[in-house]
């Protein structure tokens, strides 16, 4: 199985996201943020959330790129219940067995989309406001000859 990491080329995520995400951290598109949105809200930071940031889920944070890698089972069951955990606090889920098939849809969705590509492709996401809501869509760098494993990391990186 395979999910993306957070990975940073520079500062600049730190200066145009509200809240960037860590690096090395979890990512998933996190496009459900933004389901109630409309052109008023698409202003300053929040609008760079909106048009090119995937999210971390341990912070919540936005960053503009991920890098496919591989992810056990273990740690994608950790992760469903935190982003199950999540929609409770944030988005009104009654509880986390409730949310809990929601967090799975949405890993689900990434792992389908990372699935598709080597480890360490960089992917980027860009979103638009349609009159039938959201629409997203995906990019995929591959990687270069000289390895991204040094930023698309496995395991735990607090360890």
């Amino acid at each position: 199985m395979q999910l993306a990491r957070a990975i940073h080329f520079d500062e600049s995520d730190q200066r145009v996201f509200a809240s960037p995400a860590r690096t090395g951290e979890w990512c998933v598109s996190g496009g459900f943020e933004f389901s109630n949105w409309g052109e008023g809200d698409l202003t300053g930071k929040p609008r760079q959330a909106f048009a090119n940031g995937w999210m971390g889920l341990e912070t919540a944070g936005r960053v503009t790129f991920v890098a496919v890698t591989q992810i056990e089972q273990g740690e994608l069951d950790t992760l469903t219940d935190l982003l199950a955990r999540h929609f409770v606090a944030f988005y009104g889920a009654p509880d986390t067995a409730a949310a809990r098939p929601i967090a799975t849809e949405e890993l689900s969705q990434m792992l389908e989309l990372c699935d598709d590509h080597a480890a360490n492709t960089l992917l980027t996401v860009s979103r638009e406001l349609t009159t039938a809501g959201v629409k997203e869509a995906f990019r995929a760098i591959e990687p270069q000859a000289a390895g991204l494993d040094q930023f698309a990391i496995h395991g735990d990186i607090d360890a």
